[in-house]
């Protein structure tokens, strides 16, 4: 009873006290007068704890939003990072599980099982691999159910394995299972923004017909009305993860007509013009170069009138896709200030689980291809007539996979080279942060340059909530969380970097990090990159496929490779590599070639004589 009137009191303490896994610590006689009652109180979140909201978009890259020098109007994000802290330097996975996977637990991605993705082609029967987070990986709405929070998600989930995500279940790893008291959204990868194959709490629902976006924002809102209205001083932890901006970019008109004709000078003149956005606003520093055009990617000026017509559509629509995104998060902020808890709301803003998105191809998408076309894809020069003739498709309902050209995502990436799915690439793998947080943030509007990760945030939140990592929960023993914390850089923007080392690996394509040096090897698929799969694009010599080697300290954005000149540092850091592998799950090195495979239709299994 000591212990647990410690637990109840200590203000860092999240106990795992549910009266079911208490002990009876009273006296049971043979009637009420002989016997003694014991209740276990309800575990409280520490007193001021504050409201937590995360924010997570979906492959937007770095230089997409007016708040990182993009040419994008994101007034919502603005508003937040000059009240608050922008971070230059924090990372993602450079894939959507992955990253979701790493954030939500605090633990590398492979830790957590989640080197792929959780779906039957992906999956793989390995520690690192099989795409089902562990019980003893707990996620920071567990962390924070027992502490006396309640806890709501909305929106993109992509953690449940295939297998598990019908309304039988299981639903151990739905999001109710991993400590959410509600979800409403889509437990997949990807969904139809007017046709979400959408779920709320532990079941299928039938989607009204509005935009996603606007129905993940409404139940949001009622989520937080709801619980304020039983308990208002209970703090709650808001997990809000659009679908926007992944394919198929589907927006209403009244936003991508504000876009109209803005991109008619092409992704060249954008990038100059997010370029010099960024140094005038201090996103990057002075002596940052710009890096030459990708040479899969054509110049803007020698594409055709009608391909320029097509391509600056797509990027209309993607843009007003993006401001649209931005508004509704704008409508969950406005609500927090209308009902007096803005000020005491810690939110964290991911702007993107990975660079912008290069499954659009050289030619762009707009609607699903069929399995013949995905066996025999269109050249350029088809897929551009393909596209023209649906060009009004591109945003609509019916562009059900629309997806902007490849040269796009280079643009949306200022100042990096390459993009998602590039672990050996900071065009893969950083993304901005936003923090806001009224009662702790005195240097508002300041940019942040300390090292960071998306495992960072669970500890960072926990740490400004005043609250402990358990050692048990629901009487499971947890693992060891491996993010650390980024509450120290708050209010020092001269503190060094805490977070040290750091792997990626993503099919195939990996990097290690370690003190601003950074070691990376763009894998080259052996099998032919088939219908939106072209990792080999981004591999810098596809003759000499190299390890390489960079000195972020100097080179912010990877330009020049020190490999031949530093060989000992390349050694180094490829040796670290290893012993973060064997750590961490990586093991086996699964590749694209091999989930490619996968894909691919087996061969009936021969059965034995007379069955």
């Amino acid at each position: 009873m000591a212990l647990l009137a410690a637990g109840l009191t200590s203000r860092t303490s999240a106990q795992n006290i549910t009266q079911q896994q208490q002990p009876f610590t009273g006296t049971v006689g043979k009637t009420l007068a002989e016997s003694k009652e014991v209740w276990t109180n309800p575990v409280k979140a520490p007193a001021g704890a504050p409201n937590l909201v995360w924010v997570l978009l979906d492959d937007v890259g770095f230089g997409a939003t007016s708040t990182f020098g993009g040419v994008i109007r994101t007034p919502t994000f603005d508003s937040l990072a000059n009240n608050g802290l922008r971070y230059t330097n924090f990372h993602t996975a450079a894939i959507c599980a992955p990253t979701r996977a790493a954030l939500l637990t605090g633990r590398n991605q492979h830790s957590v099982h989640e080197g792929g993705f959780s779906h039957t082609w992906s999956s793989f029967g390995f520690p690192g691999w099989d795409g089902r987070i562990p019980s003893d990986k707990g996620t920071i709405a567990e962390i924070l159910r027992e502490a006396g929070y309640n806890t709501f998600a909305v929106g993109k989930y992509g953690l449940t394995p295939d297998q598990d995500a019908t309304d039988a279940g299981p639903f151990d790893r739905w999001p109710s299972g991993k400590g959410f008291d509600h979800f409403f959204g889509f437990l997949g990868s990807q969904t139809d923004q007017y046709k979400p194959d959408l779920v709320e709490d532990n079941a299928h629902v039938t989607p009204d017909g509005r935009h996603l976006n606007d129905q993940i924002t409404d139940k949001a809102i009622s989520f937080i009305d709801r619980q304020k209205k039983a308990a208002p001083n209970k703090p709650f932890f808001l997990y809000y993860s659009p679908g926007a901006t992944h394919a198929p970019h589907q927006v209403a008109k009244e936003w991508s007509e504000q876009y109209k004709g803005q991109f008619d000078g092409g992704w060249d003149e954008f990038r100059e013009k997010v370029f010099a956005q960024q140094k005038k606003q201090g996103i990057i520093p002075a002596n940052v170069i710009l890096p030459e055009r990708n040479p899969n990617i054509r110049a803007w000026a020698s594409l055709s009138a009608d391909e320029k017509k097509l391509y600056a559509r797509f990027m209309e629509v993607y843009a007003g896709y993006l401001t649209y995104t931005d508004y509704e998060v704008g409508r969950i902020v406005n609500h927090l200030k209308k009902i007096n808890q803005l000020d005491n709301t810690l939110i964290l803003v991911v702007i993107g689980d990975n660079g912008a998105s290069k499954e659009g191809a050289l030619g762009g998408v707009i609607a699903r291809s069929s399995a013949a076309a995905i066996a025999a894809p269109l050249s350029e020069a088809e897929q551009v007539k393909n596209n023209l003739a649906q060009i009004d498709l591109i945003g609509s309902p019916e562009g059900t996979n629309a997806n902007y050209p490849l040269g796009w995502a280079q643009a949306a990436n200022t100042p990096f080279k390459y993009w998602k799915q590039d672990a050996h690439s900071e065009g893969g793998t950083r993304n901005p942060l936003i923090a806001f947080y009224p009662k702790g943030i005195t240097d508002k509007g300041s940019v942040r340059t300390q090292y960071g990760h998306v495992i960072d945030l669970l500890p960072t939140t926990l740490e400004i909530a005043g609250i402990k990592a358990p050692e048990l929960i629901r009487g499971i023993k947890q693992d060891t969380i491996q993010g650390t914390s980024l509450a120290y850089s708050i209010n020092d923007a001269k503190a060094a970097s805490r977070h040290k080392t750091q792997y990626y690996y993503i099919f195939g394509s990996r990097s290690i990090y370690q003190d601003g040096w950074k070691a990376g090897f763009a894998y080259k698929p052996t099998a032919a990159a088939t219908g939106n799969l072209v990792s080999a694009i981004s591999v810098a010599n596809p003759d000499h496929n190299d390890w390489q080697l960079y000195n972020l300290n100097e080179d912010f954005n990877e330009r020049i490779d020190l490999a031949k000149k530093n060989p000992k540092k390349l050694e180094e850091l490829k040796a670290l590599f290893e012993e973060q592998a064997k750590k961490y799950n990586i093991y086996p090195y699964i590749t694209w070639d091999d989930v490619l495979k996968r894909r691919q239709p087996q061969p009936a299994q021969q059965q034995p004589a007379g069955k």
